[in-house]
């Protein structure tokens, strides 16, 4: 499955300051579904370089970032359960910034 994935507000800098990702996952177990959750996990394993306690806290994103699938709030679609499909864009964004 063909995701891109974008990343802002300072996560960037989590996976070498590369801002856009267009990647290809596998599903996970054979299963022909592919969920937030899988996605996470796949994201804190291949992508994130450092400090994954900055985007991730178990299995779920920190609160304060915002998680946008094809331009809607992923609180709306059900956030970890939530279906992708193929060609799908998946933004992270940090509203959490240093002063």
């Amino acid at each position: 499955m063909q995701l891109t994935l974008e990343f802002g507000g300072g996560l960037e800098l989590l996976c070498d300051s590369v801002k856009i990702h267009k990647v290809n996952i596998n599903f996970p177990n054979e299963s022909d579904i592919l969920t937030m959750k899988d996605l996470l996990s796949w994201v804190r394993t291949n992508l994130i370089k450092e400090r994954p306690e900055m985007f991730m806290k178990g299995d779920t994103v920190r609160p304060g970032v915002l998680v946008l699938v094809n331009d809607c709030d992923w609180e709306l679609s059900g956030q970890l359960d939530t279906t992708l499909e193929d060609k799908d864009v998946i933004v992270f964004i940090s509203t959490l910034h240093g002063g």
